[in-house]
C-alpha cells in the first residue's frame, strides 16, 4: 500500500516527520517499506504558458516558443517536443534552474536560435513515466507560480507491507485511523453526504449466490462529460499511490479504493442488458477482461452478469465489452460486498493480481459499500456531471458476516501482557481503534467489533491491540522465573535417546518418514490386518495410517538406491497403528526399527567387500538389548512374517514374550522395489521392551573357578538356543558362565547329528568346589540334554 504523507496529514496531522511517522506506524505493526520523495530534486522550474510558437527556420523538429512566467517577461525557448503549440501551460525550467541528476539550465543557442530555458517532460523531473513530450498542466495552473510549491512536491510516498489481516488498513482512511489511535488526536475524514437523485432510473440487482455476495449496492448516473479532465489533484494523489490516470470516471473509482479501501467498478449502462445478476460462471464461458486477455471462466469463479453473459470476474477485474470508453454517456457504478472465502485465490487462477482481488480476498469493511458509492457519486458529478439515481442496495442478512462480542477481563491485561494499565486507557485505546464498548462488569468489559476488522475475534485479538497501540518498547523485559523441578525417572527405565544414541554409534542414520502410506505398501507388509483409512488424505500414496515402520525404511532406502546410494544404514522410531478386534481401540505402539543394506564396511582399499547379512543386524540389535542388562531374559527364535525371507527370519522375545522381528526382506519384496541385494530389517517394541534389570553388587569370589567342556551330539533341527537353555537350567546354582564355542557338522558324524561344543564355568563364593560337585552337576547337564533331545557325549 503506497500512500502521499500529504494526502494522510488532511486526514490526521500529528506533530512528526514523515521519517518519525514511518518509524512510528513500523512499531506498531504496519511495517513500513520505503520513505522516498515523489519527484526529484529540482529548483528553478516554474508554471509557464505558451503564447507563440513557430517552426525553427533550420530544423525541421525544433520549434521557437514564446513562454510566459519568467519575473522579467517572456522567454524565447527552442523546444523539440512535437506537442508544443499556444496555450498549452507546461513546466518552464529557468535559466540557473537545477534539474534531477545535478543537471544545469543554461543560456543555449540550437542551429542559430537563442533558448532562454528548458521546456520539461514528467521524466526530466522524476515525476511520471511520460517521456513523449512537454508535460502539460492544467489550464488553471497559475503563471510563474513554482512548481514545486504549485503541485506540493515538498511531500514523501510512504510504502507500507500490510500482513493479510490488516485489510483494513489498505485505504488511507484505515492508516489514518491507526496513526490517530497512536497518537490519540482527532481524525478529520471527508465529509461524505449522501447525494439526492434526480432521476428515477435504477437497475434490478439479482443475488443468485447469497454466500459468496451477500450485499451490493449499485446507482445510476445518466449524462456524464467523459471528456473532462481529472482534477489535477486527483491525478497526482493516485500517481503518488503508484496508479496511472485513464479517464475520470476510472480515476475516481481507483481514487475511492485508495481512500476508503472499497473497491468500485463501473460499467456503460448502453452496454447492458436488463438487470445485474450476481452468479456463479458456467464452465467454459468466456469473457474477455480489461486487459483485452480472453478466459475461460471455471465453474467455481463469481461472476458480475447481466441478462445474456458474464460482465466482470466479482471483486477480480471487469469485462472490455462492458467498460466506460470515450463515447460513454450512462454510466452504472457498483459497490459490493465479496466473502473473503469467494475471492480468495480467483485472480491467481486466471494468472492475475489486481488491487481490488488484493483487498476482497483479505476481507473488507461489509458495511462500507454505501458510503462508497455516495463518495464516488459526490466526486463524479464535481469532475463529469451527470444525473444521479437513486442508491439501489441488495443485502441477504443472513449471509452476512455475524457480529463479534469479545469480553476482557481485567486480570488478563496484567497477566497478558506483564503491565498494569489504567481502566480509561484500556478504553479509550480500544474504542480509538472502532470497537464498541457494549457493558462493563467489575470483571471487564465487552466490546462489539468493527465491521472493518476481520482479525478481531477473541480476547487475545484485544490484547494484542492493546500491546501495539500501548507500545511493545514500553513493554518492560521480565526475565522469566519458575520453579522447574526435575521430573523423577524410574532408575530401570530404558531412555529412548539411550537407543538412538547406540544406533548412530553404530553407523547409522535417523529417518523420519510419514506416518501414512499407501493401501497397497501397506499389505505388501501386514497383509492380514486391515489398516485405519484417513477420511481427508492429502494424496492416495498417503490413503492409510501405518501398521509397521519397515515399509518407510524399505521406500527410503529405494529413493536413496535412485541417487547412487548403496550402503545404508537406517533407523527410525515412531509410532505404528495396528487396528484391534472388534470393540477394542486402535493401538498406537511405540516402536524402532532399523535398516542395512550394502557392504559390511564402508569403500576403501582396507576393507572387504563383503555383504551385510542376518547377523550383522542381529549383532545391532543385541547391542541394543545390552542397554536392559537382562542376560537371559532376551532370546531369538525362528519365526515367519510376511514381510520378511522365510528362512532368514526370528522373532525377538523377553521371557517368552514376543517384542520384535529381525530378518532379511522377502525375495518378492525385494523384487517388488527394485533392490539389486538382500536388505536386513528389524523392528522392536519399545513398551514391549520393558524396564531394564536393575543392577545389583555381589561381592566377587576369592575361590579359583573350574571349567568343564562338553561336546554334545544332537538332531541336526534342534535349535542350538534350546540346548543352551536346558543346560544353564541343570547346571545348577554356582554356574557363572556359560558359551558355545562350536558347532559342526560332517565327517565323522551322522548327516542327521550335529555336535555342540559348550563351556561351563563354576565358581562357589565362599569355598572352593570339589570334584565331586562338578561332576554332579555336568551329569546333570548331560542327563537334561539326553531326556528333552536325544542327546549325548560325543
Amino acid at each position: 500500500m503506497k500512500f502521499s504523507n500529504a494526502w494522510l496529514r488532511e486526514w490526521v496531522n500529528p506533530d512528526l516527520t514523515a521519517q518519525q511517522l514511518a518509524d512510528q506506524i513500523t512499531m506498531a505493526g504496519l511495517e513500513v517499506d520505503s520513505v522516498e520523495p515523489v519527484a526529484g530534486e529540482f529548483s528553478g522550474v516554474v508554471v509557464g504558458e505558451i503564447v507563440a510558437c513557430e517552426q525553427h527556420p533550420d530544423a525541421d523538429k525544433l520549434r521557437v516558443c514564446q513562454v510566459k512566467g519568467h519575473p522579467e517577461g517572456d522567454m524565447q525557448v527552442v523546444c523539440g517536443a512535437p506537442n508544443a503549440r499556444v496555450g498549452i501551460k507546461i513546466p518552464f525550467a529557468l535559466v540557473g534552474a537545477k534539474l534531477p541528476g545535478d543537471f544545469k539550465i543554461k543560456k543555449a543557442k540550437l542551429r542559430g536560435v537563442e533558448s532562454f530555458g528548458m521546456l520539461c517532460a514528467q521524466t526530466e523531473l522524476e515525476l511520471g513515466d511520460d517521456s513523449d513530450g512537454i508535460w502539460e498542466l492544467p489550464a488553471g495552473a497559475p503563471t510563474g507560480a513554482d512548481l514545486r510549491e504549485f503541485l506540493n512536491l515538498n511531500d514523501s510516498i510512504i510504502e507500507v507491507d500490510l500482513t493479510p489481516n490488516r485489510s483494513d488498513c489498505l485505504g488511507v482512511a484505515g492508516i489514518a485511523r491507526e496513526v490517530g489511535v497512536l497518537n490519540r488526536c482527532a481524525v478529520q475524514a471527508p465529509a461524505i453526504e449522501p447525494v439526492v437523485p434526480v432521476i428515477d432510473d435504477s437497475l434490478q440487482v439479482s443475488l443468485l449466490a447469497e454466500e459468496a455476495c451477500p450485499r451490493y449496492v449499485g446507482r445510476v448516473i445518466r449524462n456524464i462529460d467523459i471528456t473532462a479532465t481529472t482534477p489535477l489533484w486527483m491525478q497526482e494523489r493516485l500517481r503518488r499511490s503508484g496508479v496511472r490516470t485513464i479517464d475520470p470516471v476510472v480515476d475516481v473509482t481507483n481514487y475511492v479504493l485508495l481512500e476508503l479501501g472499497q473497491p468500485m467498478h463501473a460499467f456503460d449502462l448502453a452496454k447492458l442488458s436488463g438487470g445485474i445478476k450476481v452468479r456463479m460462471a458456467e464452465q467454459g464461458e468466456k469473457l474477455t477482461l480489461l486487459d483485452e486477455q480472453e478466459v475461460e471462466l471455471k465453474a467455481d469463479t463469481l461472476v458480475i452478469a447481466d441478462e445474456k453473459s458474464a460482465l466482470a470476474i466479482a471483486g477480480v477485474m471487469g469485462g472490455l465489452d462492458s467498460s466506460v470508453t470515450e463515447n460513454t454517456k450512462d454510466i452504472f457504478l457498483e459497490s459490493a460486498f465479496f466473502s473473503p472465502l469467494a475471492i480468495a485465490g480467483k485472480a491467481r487462477s486466471y494468472g492475475l493480481h489486481t488491487d481490488s482481488s488484493h483487498r476482497f480476498e483479505r476481507g473488507v469493511d461489509y458495511r462500507l459499500q454505501e458510503k462508497a458509492i455516495e463518495r464516488a457519486t459526490q466526486l463524479l458529478l464535481d469532475i463529469v456531471g451527470g444525473e444521479p439515481g437513486p442508491v439501489h442496495l441488495r443485502e441477504v442478512t443472513e449471509a452476512m458476516p455475524a457480529e463479534r462480542r469479545i469480553t476482557l477481563r481485567r486480570n488478563r491485561v496484567k497477566t497478558g501482557l506483564g503491565i498494569d494499565m489504567a481502566d480509561d486507557e484500556i478504553v479509550e485505546i480500544i474504542t480509538r481503534l472502532g470497537l464498541e464498548k457494549l457493558s462493563e462488569t467489575d470483571e471487564g468489559w465487552t466490546f462489539l467489533a468493527p465491521s472493518f476488522r476481520f482479525d478481531i475475534a477473541i480476547e487475545s485479538d484485544l490484547l494484542e491491540e492493546l500491546a501495539r497501540v500501548y507500545g511493545y518498547n514500553r513493554i518492560p523485559s521480565i526475565s522469566f522465573n519458575a520453579a522447574l523441578d526435575i521430573v523423577p525417572r524410574a532408575e530401570a527405565e530404558v531412555a529412548q535417546n539411550r537407543l538412538e544414541q547406540t544406533l548412530l554409534s553404530r553407523g547409522y542414520q535417523e529417518a523420519i518418514t510419514f506416518s501414512f502410506i499407501d493401501r497397497d505398501t501397506s499389505a505388501k507388509f501386514s497383509p492380514d490386518v486391515e489398516p485405519v483409512a484417513l477420511q481427508n488424505p492429502i494424496s492416495a500414496e498417503l490413503s492409510v495410517m501405518r501398521t509397521t515402520l519397515m515399509a518407510g525404511l524399505v521406500k527410503t532406502l529405494q529413493y536413496n538406491l535412485n541417487r547412487q546410494q548403496d550402503r545404508l544404514r537406517l533407523f527410525e522410531t515412531g509410532l505404528r497403528f495396528v487396528p484391534g478386534k472388534e470393540g477394542e481401540e486402535l493401538k498406537q505402539e511405540r516402536m524402532i526399527a532399523g535398516l542395512i543394506y550394502g557392504t559390511r564396511q564402508p569403500e576403501g582399499w582396507t576393507g572387504s567387500k563383503d555383504l551385510v547379512d542376518f547377523y550383522d543386524i542381529k549383532a545391532d540389535v543385541e547391542a541394543l538389548l545390552e542397554h536392559y542388562d537382562a542376560q537371559g531374559e532376551f532370546t531369538f527364535a525362528p519365526a515367519k512374517h510376511p514381510a520378511l525371507h522365510p528362512g532368514q527370519c526370528a522373532t525377538v522375545l523377553r521371557k517368552g514374550t514376543q517384542v520384535g522381528v529381525i530378518g532379511a526382506l522377502h525375495p518378492e519384496l525385494q523384487k517388488a522395489f527394485d533392490l539389486p541385494k538382500s536388505a536386513f530389517l528389524f523392528e522392536l517394541s519399545l513398551d514391549g521392551l520393558g524396564e531394564a534389570v536393575i543392577p545389583a553388587f555381589a561381592p566377587l569370589s576369592k575361590f579359583p573357578e573350574v571349567r568343564r567342556d562338553l561336546a554334545i551330539l544332537a538332531d541336526a533341527e534342534t535349535p542350538v538356543g534350546d540346548l543352551a537353555e536346558t543346560a544353564v537350567e541343570a547346571a545348577g546354582e554356582y554356574l557363572t558362565d556359560f558359551n558355545i564355542f562350536d558347532v559342526y557338522q560332517g565327517k565323522g558324524i551322522d548327516f542327521n547329528r550335529k555336535s555342540v561344543a559348550m563351556g561351563l564355568t563354576f565358581q562357589h563364593p565362599s569355598r572352593t568346589l570339589n570334584d565331586e560337585e562338578i561332576n554332579a552337576a555336568v551329569e546333570a547337564v548331560v542327563s537334561q540334554l539326553e531326556q528333552k533331545y536325544n542327546a549325548s557325549l560325543r
